[in-house]
C-alpha cells in the first residue's frame, strides 16, 4: 500500500511539474519524426497481465521497397538517441504508473512473446508491477546480458523495500546524467531475448 501510494503521489507530481517538458518534447517529436508522437505497445504487467505501455516515439517509420520495416539501426535517428539517453522517451510511462499498470520501480516490462521463454526463476520478475526504472537499469541497463538482467530483476523482487526503491530512484538520476548502459556494445538497441542457454 505504501509503494502504491508513493507511486500515485510521485507520478501525479511529476506529470504536473514536467508538463511543459512533456509538451515541448512532444512538439519536437512531431516536427522531427512525425505522427504518432506516442509509441504504444502491449507489454506484460504484474502476473503477466497485458497492458498498453506508453513511451515517446524515438524511431522513424522507414520501410524497404517491399514495405518491410527497416532494422532499428536504420530507423533510430540522432534525435531519437538523445531522447533515449536522457530518458525523455519514458515520460509518458508516468501515466501508466498513475493508472496502476506500472510502478516507478520494478523490472522493466518486456515483450509479450518473451513470456514462454522464461524459466521458473526468471518468471518471478512478474510477481510485482513492472517499473519505469529498476535494479537492473541502475546496474548495467542494456549493456549487460539477459541472464544478468533477470538475476537482478529477481533479486529486486525478493528484496524489495521502500528504501531500496529510494536508492534506485537516486541511482537512476545519476545514470541519466552520466548516460551509462543505454545500449549493448555494437547495438543501438538491446538484442532480442531468445531464451536462456540452460533451458
Amino acid at each position: 500500500m505504501i509503494k502504491r501510494l508513493f507511486d500515485i503521489l510521485a507520478s501525479l507530481s511529476a506529470l504536473t511539474l514536467l508538463s511543459l517538458v512533456i509538451a515541448i518534447t512532444a512538439f519536437f517529436i512531431q516536427k522531427k519524426l512525425g505522427s504518432p508522437v506516442l509509441f504504444r505497445q502491449v507489454r506484460p504487467g504484474i502476473n503477466g497481465k497485458p497492458f498498453e505501455m506508453l513511451k515517446f516515439r524515438s524511431m522513424k517509420d522507414a520501410t524497404d521497397e517491399q514495405g518491410n520495416t527497416l532494422p532499428d539501426s536504420e530507423r533510430l535517428t540522432s534525435f531519437g538517441m538523445k531522447l533515449r539517453s536522457t530518458s525523455l522517451d519514458e515520460l509518458p510511462g508516468l501515466w501508466n504508473v498513475l493508472k496502476g499498470d506500472m510502478s516507478l520501480i520494478g523490472p522493466r516490462p518486456l515483450l509479450v512473446e518473451y513470456l514462454p521463454l522464461y524459466n521458473q526463476e526468471q518468471a518471478k520478475r512478474h510477481n510485482v508491477r513492472p517499473g519505469i526504472t529498476g535494479w537492473a537499469q541502475v546496474n548495467g541497463r542494456n549493456a549487460i546480458s539477459w541472464e544478468e538482467k533477470f538475476k537482478l530483476d529477481v533479486w529486486y523482487v525478493e528484496n524489495q523495500s521502500f528504501w531500496l526503491d529510494i536508492k534506485i530512484l537516486l541511482l537512476t538520476v545519476k545514470k541519466v546524467f552520466v548516460k551509462e548502459g543505454i545500449s549493448a556494445d555494437g547495438h543501438v538497441t538491446i538484442e532480442p531475448f531468445k531464451g536462456s542457454p540452460n533451458d
